[in-house]
This record gives structure tokens, C-alpha cells and sequence, in this order.
């Protein structure tokens, strides 16, 4: 009965009802969207790289050296030298390294040069490795490897032909198209973004700049296959590596040795501990972003209330008739927090809704143009004590008109019409 009589009550003021779900959908899809995307931009930042113990770069600032070398975000101060890293590999207590060099690219898509250490020991997310949807990892000096967003955005397939250019920008007049490379394999999707780069190796890298000076091509500099054949390609400077170490309770020791190594300035990291810096510093932006959806969100809760609140006058006479038939105080207050109830489920549902299908339109934008992939499942545990809270607050919110109604019905008296 309760619902029967909260359903056509509504019911009778739908334009009203309506407007006032719909105020709050958009607030409740505000305040899910803002969570949500947080959510998952941390999730996806912290599982861009997995079981590295060490990234080490030029000295430059720590979340500099994680954004440019994890991210590529932004750009090196400096290259380091290769006997520097030489120095560091041979370290007893290392496992293994992944090289990085940075600084070209192909129709806005960043290179990353590196070795095939790369797809031995790279890992992501929760330690999964690096796999194929098609091809294989470089081989030959001028085979590449592209990622999941490259190969779809560009169309590309194993075996077709493409120039890299130098420099980040989408379009670049110093193209290395003296030297075309083959795409030798297609990375399956990874959800970081690894989708958007393409994996040269290092004596690629040194290649394809032979003949070029201060980032312009010398006429007639540039060597022919033969001369290319005896070139030493080992590179003179890296952008940065990954270490992955034996034990970890080397990695303090290591770290401390390569912030104070004589050669040059180098600074390693612990990519976990400057994440926890990284969002710590966005902690004041995430929170603003959270207030004012929570404002938004009482907004649009108080504006209910105002809404029953305007219709108690007009209902007085259903109260009373309600009181008539033998309804209490209790049975009315009872049946305004079930009106309440429904709106404000309704308005979850939708905005729920919304906010899914809004992402899966997106979901392809986003992941093309930032690198981040926004889940469309809302379904966690934080976003449902979100919810609850949301409908516990409307609950108590609707005390005051729900109050406000049983006093009418309490001393209101049945007139006629």
C-alpha cells in the first residue's frame, strides 16, 4: 500500500517529479564521474609499470624522471651516458635493465628505443607480461614493434612500411625517410601507454641520426647499406632504464650508490614511493573536485526537499483524507520518505546509466588522445557506500518535509472541495 500510494502521488505531479530526478541524475552522475575517472586514473597510473625496483635518469626532479620515463610525459633534461649505465648493469646485485631512449616519433605517436630486454622482463599491471596479438619483436636493425592504439588508429599490419620522423610533434618536415622500418610485430592491448608507442632498438635509434647534426639532416651525409653494415651502433647516451634487482633488500644500498656516482649526475627513483608523491601533490586538485560535486549534489538534494516542501499546502487535503480513512502521523511520514526513496533511486539508475554509456562512447577518445583507459564498470564497493551514503542522506534530508506533512495531517481537517 505504502508504495502504491508513494507511486501515484508522484504520479500526479510528474512534470515536477521529473524535473526534480533529472536535477538530481546530473548531480549524482557528477559526483560518480568525478570518482570514478579518479579511480581509475590512479588504477591505470599504477599499473603502467610492474616489479621495476629502480628507474634511474639525469638528476632532475623525481616525478619529472617518472612521468617522462613510465608516462612519457613531458621530456628528459638530459641524456645519460652509456658507460654510465654500463657501470650500473654490472652491478652484482641487479637482475636485469631496460634501456630508454626518447626524442622521435611517428604522426605523433612517441619511439621508444630499447632493447629486447624489453619484452623479457617489461611487466604491467599485475605482473603480466608483454604478448602479441600478431608478429613478433624486432629482429633486424630496421623492424619495429607498435602498440595496440598505433595499429588501430593507423591501421597497420605486420610487414607494412612506415617512417619515423624526428622529434614529438604530429607533423614533422625531419623525417627519417632515408631509412623506412618494417612492422615486424602489433603488442596486444595493455591499457598504458605502451598502446601508443612503437619499440625500436637502440642500435636503430643510433642509425637512423647517423648523418645529422643539432637535429637537421647534412646533405649527403647519410651511409649506404654497405657503409651501415660496418658502423659500431652502440649508443653514446640513453634517456633512461629500468632496473629490476636480485633482492630487494639491495635496493636502498644501490640507489644511494647511483645518487652519489662520480661519473655524472644520476638520480634513481622507487617508482612506487614517487607515485605516492605524484598524487599527493594532485591531492588538492582531486578534492576540489570532489567538494564541488558534493555541493552540486546537496544542491540538487535540498532543491527536493524545497520541492516537497512547496507541495505540502497543495496535499493538505489528501493528508487529511489520508487521516480520515484511519492513516497516523507515522503512516504519512512513512510514505513522503518512500516518495523520496524512489526519486532518488530513480535518479541513481539514470545516472548510473548515463555515466556507463557515456564512457563506452568515450572510452576510444580517451584511451586515443591521453593513454588512459576508463573502465565503464561502476560496479565497486567504494562507488556503492557512495550510493548508500547518497540515499541515506536524501533520507534524512526528506525528515523535513516528511515532518512537515504529518503535522499537516495531524491537525488538518477534511474541507469540502
Amino acid at each position: 500500500m505504502f508504495f502504491k500510494l508513494a507511486r501515484n502521488s508522484l504520479l500526479n505531479r510528474r512534470g515536477t517529479v521529473l524535473l526534480t530526478v533529472l536535477s538530481i541524475a546530473v548531480s549524482i552522475l557528477v559526483l560518480l564521474g568525478v570518482d570514478h575517472i579518479r579511480h581509475e586514473a590512479k588504477r591505470n597510473f599504477s599499473q603502467t609499470v610492474s616489479g621495476v625496483d629502480l628507474i634511474v635518469g639525469a638528476r632532475t626532479g623525481q616525478v619529472n624522471l617518472l612521468l617522462y620515463s613510465v608516462f612519457h610525459i613531458g621530456n628528459a633534461t638530459h641524456n645519460i651516458g652509456w658507460r654510465s649505465y654500463q657501470h650500473v648493469a654490472s652491478d652484482p646485485n641487479v637482475a636485469w635493465t631496460i634501456p630508454i631512449a626518447l626524442g622521435d616519433s611517428h604522426r605523433g605517436f612517441r619511439v621508444l628505443g630499447t632493447s629486447a630486454d624489453f619484452f623479457r622482463h617489461f611487466r604491467y599491471g599485475q605482473q603480466t607480461a608483454l604478448t602479441f596479438s600478431d608478429g613478433k619483436p624486432f629482429a633486424q636493425l630496421l623492424e619495429v614493434v607498435i602498440g595496440a592504439q598505433v595499429a588501430a588508429q593507423l591501421g597497420y599490419r605486420v610487414g607494412d612500411r612506415i617512417v619515423l620522423a624526428h622529434g614529438l610533434g604530429s607533423t614533422s618536415f625531419s623525417k627519417h625517410d632515408d631509412m623506412p622500418f618494417t612492422v615486424s610485430g602489433i603488442l596486444q592491448p595493455t591499457g598504458t601507454p605502451l598502446d601508443r608507442t612503437l619499440q625500436v632498438s637502440l642500435e636503430a635509434i643510433e642509425a637512423i641520426h647517423l648523418g645529422w647534426q643539432d637535429g637537421v639532416r647534412v646533405p649527403g651525409q647519410q651511409p649506404d647499406a654497405a657503409t651501415l653494415a660496418q658502423q659500431d651502433l652502440t649508443p653514446r647516451s640513453i634517456t633512461a632504464f629500468m632496473v629490476g634487482l636480485k633482492s630487494k633488500m639491495a635496493t636502498f644500498r644501490l640507489q644511494r650508490s647511483i645518487n652519489e656516482y662520480p661519473g655524472e649526475p644520476l638520480l634513481a627513483i622507487l617508482p612506487g614511493v614517487v607515485l605516492t608523491e605524484l598524487w599527493g601533490t594532485l591531492a588538492v586538485v582531486e578534492n576540489t573536485l570532489q567538494i564541488v560535486a558534493g555541493l552540486v549534489l546537496v544542491a540538487s538534494l535540498l532543491g527536493m526537499c524545497t520541492m516537497l516542501l512547496a507541495s505540502m499546502q497543495e496535499r493538505q487535503r489528501e493528508f487529511a483524507i489520508l487521516r480520515a480513512i484511519g492513516a497516523g502521523p507515522g503512516f504519512i511520514w512513512l510514505a513522503i520518505e518512500l516518495e523520496i526513496l524512489l526519486m532518488v533511486i530513480t535518479g541513481m539508475v539514470l545516472a548510473v546509466l548515463l555515466l556507463g554509456g557515456g564512457i563506452l562512447a568515450l572510452q576510444g577518445f580517451i584511451s586515443a588522445q591521453w593513454g588512459v583507459f576508463i573502465s565503464a564498470d561502476l560496479l565497486h564497493p567504494h562507488t556503492g557506500l557512495l550510493l548508500l551514503s547518497i540515499l541515506l542522506g536524501a533520507l534524512l534530508l526528506g525528515c523535513i518535509p516528511a515532518l512537515r506533512a504529518s503535522l499537516l495531517a495531524l491537525h488538518g481537517k477534511l474541507r469540502p472541495g
